[in-house]
């Protein structure tokens, strides 16, 4: 099962185990089984510390436990944990054998102090680059706490429980039989969302904190970007992101951004939260925005948050993004996530064998045909112009596959479904207006982004897609307060531009901070 250098990795991280690991194989006679067999045997003999046992009961097959006597771990994994799902095994070994997590002592001070009962159990695929993000999260609680159990299931392996489940999106997560999310969550949004007491403790702590010079609002490629500039001018410097990452997250193959030939959007992540980091600088994640207040006679702007904090500085950079535009027809709401989706490499693979629909034309639409055509059965990609915008070369190896119809001028009206899930999708053909219906499973929704800007609507400038206004210095309409990335008007979509936009509003900012006033820091060391 591991090639040479994957076996001399694993067994190079497997030396950091300071007690023994146990794990127990359910297995039966299918292929997937022997799979699992070979690559725990595999695994056992890289540390004296590992040891296998066969002769598990879990009602699913194939399936293994991860533990270690004397701890009461309860992390199972239903499926072959490789792919994306590697990395999960092999932090799920080192944390049963004793490797302390790399997590703020709070959080795990907040995990130990859970009560009752949680038992999650997370349907994944494993070309699904999100889901790594919630095995892990949910298998460390488990680790740190005896009343929480995680449960790994491959949706592709147990096709049958998807289906009685109805399963249409991963990352799923059940809670005790309970439906309790989808989609990438980090270790804080799901304790967020268990501990109830959570919210008034982080006001609390948020609103007793000093004014700050820079204030940065999203935690993206932009808001990283000003956040390090802005704290390498010594001034005091925060971050307020509703989900530090922004779209990059949900951003599976980058191979455009300069000097990185190849890497994963939440690799990239990763690393750009990582580089904030290692700054002095104060990251608040998981607030979102929800009121801009210009400067009092202070000079100081609030940025007032949903949870009924409100945070202070002397100068603002907005770099809130922008989220996955919405067709805005009836039943697309409601069957979200139960046919309807907006990342093909992550919930592609619950619709093998069916029949799918990719809405819009542009380079993301004719990208997830392609991907899709390899896996479902029939791709309906459907565009409202006359022609397809994608580039050239994408439009060649769309016209390449057989299983692929593409349908323009075509205007989607309705997205309908029975027991729960999807089942026809409808559109007007704009040339003759006649109304068509097409029989299938799945709608993946691919027409653009919009800015995250609603909670900014009369206070700063916004163009009439709601973007943020800015001048070449990124300059709002209000003083002290700046725009970066793909929330403001400047042209072009992509990361390494909302980099530079982030930095320069940074400069800005700080250019901003000199001319009028001595910055919060400064007069706090006076």
């Amino acid at each position: 099962m591991l090639d040479a250098t994957l076996r001399q990795q694993l067994q190079t991280y497997l030396e950091r185990l300071t007690r023994p690991v146990e794990l127990v194989a359910s297995l039966d006679d299918s292929d997937a089984s022997l799979e699992m067999r070979d690559l725990l045997r595999d695994i056992v003999t890289l540390s004296p510390l590992l040891s296998l046992s066969e002769n598990g009961s879990d009602e699913r097959k194939p399936a293994f436990s991860v533990g270690s006597p004397g701890h009461d771990i309860k992390i199972r994994f239903a499926g072959i944990p490789m792919g994306h799902e590697f990395t999960s095994l092999v932090l799920a070994l080192l944390q049963a054998g004793g490797y302390p997590p790399k997590v703020d002592a709070s959080v795990i001070e907040q995990i130990k102090s859970l009560r009752g009962e949680f038992k999650f159990e997370i349907f994944i695929s494993l070309s699904c680059h999100n889901c790594p993000d919630v095995v892990q999260a949910l298998n460390l609680m488990a680790v740190l706490n005896p009343n929480v159990s995680s449960t790994m299931i491959d949706g592709a392996l147990f096709q049958a429980e998807v289906e009685a489940r109805q399963v249409l999106a991963v990352p799923m997560v059940f809670l005790n039989g309970q439906v309790f999310g989808q989609g990438r969550m980090t270790i804080e949004e799901i304790l967020a969302k268990v501990d109830t007491n959570a919210d008034a403790r982080q006001a609390e702590q948020l609103n007793a904190k000093d004014a700050f010079d820079v204030l940065i609002v999203g935690g993206g490629p932009a808001g990283a970007a000003a956040a390090i500039y802005a704290a390498r001018k010594g001034v005091k410097t925060g971050v307020v992101a509703e989900r530090f990452g922004g779209q990059v997250l949900d951003t599976l193959g980058i191979e455009n951004f300069i000097s990185v030939k190849e890497t994963e959007g939440p690799k990239m992540a990763a690393a750009l939260e990582d580089h904030v980091r290692s700054y002095e600088v104060d990251i608040m994640n998981l607030q979102r925005a929800e009121g801009l207040v210009p400067a009092d006679a202070n000079g100081l702007i609030a940025v007032k948050l949903a949870s009924g904090a409100t945070l202070r500085s002397r100068s603002i950079v907005l770099a809130t993004g922008a989220r996955w535009r919405e067709m805005n027809v009836p039943g697309e709401r409601e069957y979200r996530g139960r046919g309807v989706a907006y990342c093909p490499h992550c919930d592609g693979p619950l619709f093998k064998g069916k029949r799918v629909a990719v809405v819009g034309g542009g380079n993301s639409g004719v990208e997830a045909a392609i991907d899709l055509a390899g896996i479902v059965s029939h791709v309906t990609l459907i565009e409202f112009d006359s022609k397809l915008r994608a580039d050239e070369v994408l439009q060649r190896k769309l016209r390449s596959l057989p299983n692929v119809r593409v349908i323009l001028s075509a205007q989607t009206t309705e997205v309908h479904g029975a027991a729960g899930k999807v089942n026809a999708l409808s559109y007007r053909d704009r040339a003759s207006g006649d109304s068509h219906r097409i029989e299938l499973e799945g709608v993946f929704v691919q027409i653009g982004l919009l800015p995250n800007t609603d909670w900014l609507k009369g206070t700063v400038g916004l163009s009439n897609r709601g973007e943020i206004e800015v001048d070449a210095r990124g300059q709002t309409s209000l003083p002290g307060v700046f725009g970066a990335g793909d929330a403001t008007t400047t042209p072009y979509k992509q990361i390494v531009i909302a980099m530079g936009e982030g930095s320069k509003a940074a400069l800005s900012a700080f250019d901003h901070l000199i001319r009028s006033s001595a910055p919060v820091s400064q007069a706090n060391a006076a």
